[in-house]
């Protein structure tokens, strides 16, 4: 188990997708001082009442950050998580990751034991998913050539390597590579939103005959890993994120359809890559995680399952 137990954590971007599940799990061990960092502090009091999160919470804003606290643990969840906000405000990926990640760095060189997570992604490989990540795998980046699809992984690409430099703190990178449950945004646009969208209307999906696979965490795996980079032989690395099995788009569509009444058809025209890249194998072969005692218990089907078992509880 953990050799560190850390007394107050903070947690940037708390009313994320992400952020609210290491809340709620984190908080069962009764045992932390959170201190919440929210553009909202509105949307995050209503997350707090309504799932009973009352004491040893403090609602700050990032105006407070350096001051509010003595932090053992920064977890770092800030970022732009829907694509779509990406092709309408490109500039905003390198703005908002620079402003909150120097910020949290320049408060650890006030404090230098304390442990910061931040939680970057598999978009820090690149845009190329022909094959899955894994730990030989070179980056390729057309450099007179860039497009939006480049950008969001550049700034996780750039603030990884800010990090290593910076090698006598403990700062701790997980590249996420999909993560779903009750909480996700059902406004944002990715493949389980739309599969969500068009059950709930009873539309037809309309998809392409591309049969990419994707990787989706289970948060209580993705928790574990959490508590596993506290301990204090863990000081500053990176670890890939992932599932005991990824899943494959029609393994997905076909689960939604025999089980919950999706319908769907293959549309003929070609596929049209997203906006971070074609991605047709996105997850990772990188399992260094297991060095740290990282062993995922769930597969993504598994993940998807009871997140969306969650989510119709919650509608």
């Amino acid at each position: 188990m953990m050799d560190h137990k850390p007394a107050n954590i903070a947690i940037l971007g708390a009313t994320g997708h992400i952020a609210k599940n290491l809340i709620l799990g984190l908080s069962a061990a009764n045992e932390y001082q959170f201190y919440l960092f929210a553009r909202s502090k509105d949307r995050l009091a209503l997350f707090l009442a309504e799932n009973n999160l009352k004491e040893h919470v403090h609602l700050c804003s990032y105006e407070q950050f350096a001051q509010a606290a003595v932090y053992d643990v920064i977890i770092n969840g800030v970022g732009i998580g829907d694509p779509q906000d990406l092709i309408q405000h490109p500039f905003k990926v390198f703005q908002i990751t620079e402003q909150y990640d120097n910020m949290i760095l320049q408060y650890q060189q006030m404090y230098p034991t304390s442990t910061y997570i931040n939680l970057s992604s598999g978009a820090a490989y690149g845009s190329d998913f022909e094959c899955p990540a894994t730990n030989g795998k070179p980056l390729t980046l057309d450099i007179n050539h860039l497009s939006v699809k480049d950008f969001y992984g550049i700034s996780k690409l750039n603030m990884e390597a800010k990090h290593r430099s910076l090698n006598s703190y403990r700062i701790v990178d997980l590249r996420v590579f999909g993560f779903f449950s009750a909480f996700i945004d059902l406004n944002s646009k990715y493949l389980l939103t739309d599969i969500i969208k068009h059950i709930k209307t009873g539309e037809v999906l309309h998809t392409s005959a591309d049969n990419i696979v994707r990787d989706y965490v289970h948060p209580k795996d993705f928790l574990h890993l959490i508590k596993l980079c506290l301990q204090e032989n863990v000081m500053n690395n990176v670890y890939d994120v992932y599932s005991l099995k990824p899943a494959a788009k029609f393994e997905i569509l076909d689960y939604f359809a025999e089980t919950h009444g999706l319908n769907y058809v293959i549309q003929s025209d070609p596929s049209h890559d997203s906006i971070t890249g074609s991605k047709n194998n996105y997850y990772s072969l990188n399992h260094k995680a297991s060095d740290i005692g990282y062993r995922p218990c769930y597969t993504s089907l598994q993940s998807i399952q009871t997140g969306y078992g969650q989510l119709k509880i919650g509608m």
